[in-house]
């Protein structure tokens, strides 16, 4: 028997965060354990559910994506942080990657790469896509 993911879902609007809840929820062997509207918030509900997986926005209010990334990685080691944002960039995937990130998608590209990325990320892999060829 497969072990079931456990994922948190963080993102500053609600309709991201259903229609995520939408596509992720239906994957066998998935379960969305709790959804996040900020950073702040995000690393609380990290620390208390140790989650699999972290699907983590970049911009978001009170405190964003990349400082929420690195206090995941700090205090939640056995948890594993994807990026999920609009910044196609090789400068904002470094950065997520030295926050301690294991993966990084673009949401332009989401239909493409989002299914694999989890899948990678919860296995331990690093997987990364930009939308763009640079």
């Amino acid at each position: 028997m497969t072990a079931t993911v456990r994922i948190l879902l963080v993102d500053d609007h609600p309709v991201v965060r259903h229609g995520l809840r939408a596509l992720l929820g239906v994957q066998p062997d998935w379960e969305i354990i709790d959804e996040a509207e900020d950073g702040a918030e995000a690393v609380d509900k990290a620390q208390r559910l140790n989650p699999d997986v972290v699907l983590l926005d970049i911009s978001m209010p009170k405190m964003g994506g990349l400082e929420a990334c690195r206090l995941i990685h700090q205090t939640v080691p056995t948890t594993e942080v994807l990026i999920l944002t609009q910044h196609d960039s090789p400068q904002m995937l470094r950065e997520a990657l030295d926050a301690g990130a294991r993966g990084y998608v673009v949401k332009s590209h989401a239909a493409r790469d989002l299914l694999e990325a989890v899948e990678a990320v919860s296995q331990h892999k690093t997987f990364t896509a930009l939308g763009s060829e640079y």
